[in-house]
This record gives structure tokens, C-alpha cells and sequence, in this order.
């Protein structure tokens, strides 16, 4: 039995039956058969789904984003905007896929070759809670347009945005059986992912999570020799050059850093900030995180929501404590606040450095670390200084110079003068323990296909 809670109150929203073993096979039967007749439609066909795709979630937007505050605690506003770039996306891909999966002619005297790229079969998600539309979408869609089935393994506290997310792709008219959310109770879980891996009718996997989920995961398909894209935890960089516009640099901080409460692997974690503009950084920072309205987050006026649940809560608590302990300064916030629900204060940590929990680990929720660096160097060796490789965002008033630094630093993706986000139009993923394999743009649509070469002669 899986039961879902709402974090803002603590109440019970529902509870969902967990599949039997028979139940589950049966799934995966229906799922594999969906699969490959899906892969023989043409590629227009399976374009054309997508365009309903996208009017199908705008339609459903209303009801998707209050399941999500119900089940997450996600502001109502972010929740709508969720669903709304699902919706982008999928008609990016209508748009684009067909120019993306074209065959490729190679230029070979004597012979008559090309490069296609075709359907694998059935690929299986392991999805997180804190985007529980748009992580799948950003998977789904383009693994879709490439042919294939999807099989969702969805986290159990969002089981019923899970289920709500199959029920629009029926609606859209997607065959039956193509896209299926798996209901598995959490104990049962790795041994369950672990045996759909190794089952042939499993092409490939996809999870983003957590980098323990993930190395179980990445182990399991070495075992099965199958392909897997692994996006894992982040703690992002936000570096502040000494000639930057710091009053822009602190407004855009604060969205980086608190949106969707904090709780995203490509939020801005740590902010390392030049000595000789630190002050100011500080100062216009630490203003713009106590001037977030904290609570209810079907209030529209609410930017910070709970936490998904009380045990995060708990994990991040310990972060900010062992980090004082080992010399941080708490500028603001720092706990937890009393009352139903899962709150925790907007919080800013100044003097952080390597070796305390908020630099090294990956917060997940309303806490941001900033260090002080000598100057540049000394800025792009701290933003390096961590087992993480998703994103990075620099602030400066040469964006050339921006870009000279980014090169010295390691991530998926690096933003000059911008805030990391992800797009349909560029790849997502990343490096280091971040993960691999990219999401989004002409790779995502490419990643979970047969990259096969023809050779024709005569």
C-alpha cells in the first residue's frame, strides 16, 4: 500500500494499491507489445501525437498542477509553469523530430551509405518527485518520437501526478499500453528495477535521482549490456565576478537558489562571490531571501513552500548545523518552522568553504552557501571544488570573460549572465557524479535509439 501526504499539512491525500508480481508482468507484456508495434508508425504519425500531446497537458494543466502542490508542496504558479513547458516541449519535438531522426547520407566512393536512427523498444524511468511532470515529459517525449515505449517507475509520494501523467497520454490518443506507470511498494522497490534491467524486454534505462539510486541502477545495466542516462545530484556553482552588475546578480540568486523551494539538482547551491564585491552580494542577498513569502503554496503570493517530506526536512537541518559547527555564519533563517507541515526557513549560510556539509553535499531544500573567493582563479578552484558536475552560472560584466572561466570548470552546462535552466532547444545532463548521457535537444531524441549504419554497394 502506498500512501501519499500533503506536505504543506501533513494530511493524508490517498492511497494507492501496489501491483501484484502478475500484475506488474502483465504491464510489461502489454508495454512491449505497445512498444514495438509503436516503433513501425511513421515518424510523421508519431509527430503528429505530440501536437495533441502538448493540447492535451494545457487542457489538463489545471488539474495536474494542484495535484502536484497537493502531493509536493510545489508553488501552485511553478506547478502551472511545469506543465506548461511539457507542453513546449512536445511541440518542439513535433516540430523538430523529423530533421533530428532523418537518415544521414556519408559521402563513401563506390558505395551508397547512410546512418539512421531507429527504435530500440521499451525504455524504463525511474522518476523523482521534485518535478513530477516535467522530469517525465523531458524524458518521454522525446524517447516517443524516437519510436519507443516508456514504462514509469515514478516516486511513490507522487503516485497519483503518475498516474494522472499516463491518463493524459491516453487522452492525447497515445496508443494503450505505451506509456504505463508501474505502482510498486517502496521496500519492494531496487529488487524490482533491478529485475526489469536484466529482462530482455527492457531496452534501456533512464533514472534521475539520487547518486545511490543511480549507482544501483548504472551498475544493473552494465550487467545487462544495456544503455542507461543517468541525471544525478547537483551542487551548482553560482560565481560572482568582481566587475558583475550586483544588483543583478543578487535578484537573479535568489530565483536560482529558491525556486521550487530549493529542491532541484540544477538549483544554484553555493555562491562564491570575489572578494571585492562580497559585501554587497551579502547584503542585497540575504535581503532578497527574507523578503520570500513562506507557506501555503496554493497561495500565489507564496514563492517557498514545505518540503516533500519531513525526513528531507530533518537531512538538511543536519547540514546547516554541522556547517555552523565547523565555522559557517547563519545570515538569515536556519531551521525549521513550527506548525503543521514541513516548512523550513529561507536560509543563507556566509563563510562556507570546502569541507563543511553545505559546500560539499548537495542541499536540497531553502539553503544556500556562500564562499569568498580571492579573485577569479581563486573563484573558478572553488566553484571546481566538488564531486558534482550539472550546471554553473557566472556573473560578470565581460561576458567573453565569463566564458574564459567556464572553461576552466566542469558541468553539464554554463550560463553567462543567466540563470542554469533547462531547455528543449540545447542538451541536458551531466558530468563527474552528476551522472551522464544528455535529455533535451537533438541528443535526448537520439539517445535511446539504434544509431545504425547502412552500407549499400553495387
Amino acid at each position: 500500500m502506498i500512501t501519499t501526504i500533503n506536505p504543506a499539512n501533513g494530511k493524508t491525500l490517498a492511497t494507492y494499491g501496489a501491483m501484484t508480481p502478475a500484475e506488474l508482468e502483465q504491464v510489461v507484456v502489454q508495454a512491449a507489445q505497445a512498444a514495438t508495434s509503436w516503433g513501425s508508425v511513421p515518424v510523421s504519425a508519431r509527430l503528429e501525437a505530440l501536437t495533441r500531446l502538448a493540447a492535451e497537458l494545457r487542457g489538463a494543466k489545471d488539474g495536474l498542477a494542484a495535484m502536484m502542490t497537493a502531493e509536493m508542496g510545489k508553488p501552485i504558479g511553478e506547478a502551472e509553469g511545469e506543465v506548461e513547458k511539457s507542453a513546449v516541449t512536445a511541440e518542439y519535438y513535433a516540430a523538430q523530430g523529423a530533421a533530428i531522426l532523418a537518415d544521414e547520407p556519408v559521402a563513401i566512393d563506390g558505395v551508397q551509405a547512410w546512418v539512421s536512427y531507429e527504435p530500440i523498444g521499451l525504455v524504463l524511468a525511474v522518476m523523482p518527485w521534485n518535478f513530477p511532470v516535467w522530469q517525465v515529459l523531458r524524458f518521454a517525449v522525446p524517447t516517443l518520437a524516437a519510436g519507443n515505449g516508456v514504462l514509469l517507475k515514478h516516486s511513490p509520494n507522487v503516485t497519483g501526478s503518475a498516474l494522472a501523467i499516463e491518463q493524459v497520454f491516453r487522452d492525447a490518443g497515445f496508443p494503450d499500453h505505451l506509456v504505463r506507470t508501474l505502482v510498486v511498494d517502496e521496500a519492494d522497490v531496487p529488487a524490482t528495477i533491478e529485475g526489469l534491467i536484466a529482462d530482455d524486454r527492457i531496452a534501456a534505462v533512464t533514472l534521475t535521482g539520487s547518486n545511490r539510486a543511480g549507482a544501483a541502477v548504472g551498475a544493473a545495466a552494465g550487467r545487462a549490456s544495456k544503455r542507461s542516462v543517468l541525471e544525478l545530484g547537483g551542487s551548482d556553482a553560482f560565481v560572482v565576478l568582481a566587475d558583475a552588475d550586483v544588483e543583478a546578480a543578487a535578484a537573479a540568486a535568489v530565483r536560482a537558489r529558491f525556486t521550487n523551494s530549493g529542491q532541484s539538482c540544477v538549483c544554484a547551491k553555493r555562491f562564491i562571490v570575489e572578494e571585492a564585491v562580497a559585501d554587497e552580494f551579502i547584503d542585497r542577498f540575504v535581503v532578497g531571501v527574507k523578503g520570500l513569502a513562506v507557506g501555503d503554496p496554493t497561495d500565489r503570493a507564496v514563492a517557498v513552500g514545505p518540503l516533500a517530506r519531513d525526513d528531507l526536512r530533518a537531512a538538511l537541518q543536519r547540514q546547516v548545523d554541522e556547517s555552523v559547527a565547523a565555522g559557517a555564519v547563519l545570515a538569515t533563517g536556519g531551521g525549521s518552522i513550527d506548525g503543521p507541515g514541513y516548512f523550513f526557513e529561507p536560509t543563507v549560510l556566509t563563510g562556507t568553504a570546502p569541507g563543511m556539509p553545505a559546500f560539499d553535499e548537495e542541499t536540497f531544500g531553502p539553503v544556500a552557501a556562500v564562499a569568498v573567493a580571492r579573485d577569479a582563479a581563486d573563484a573558478a578552484s572553488l566553484a571546481g571544488a566538488t564531486q558534482y558536475g550539472l550546471g554553473l552560472s557566472i556573473w560578470t560584466g565581460d561576458a567573453s570573460r565569463g566564458v574564459e572561466v567556464a572553461r576552466r570548470i566542469t558541468s553539464g552546462a554554463a550560463f553567462v549572465n543567466a540563470v542554469v535552466a533547462s531547455d528543449p532547444r540545447v542538451p541536458f545532463g551531466g558530468t563527474k557524479r552528476s551522472g551522464y548521457g544528455r535529455e533535451l535537444a537533438a541528443q535526448g531524441l537520439r539517445e535511446f535509439t539504434n544509431t545504425r549504419t547502412y552500407w549499400v554497394a553495387g
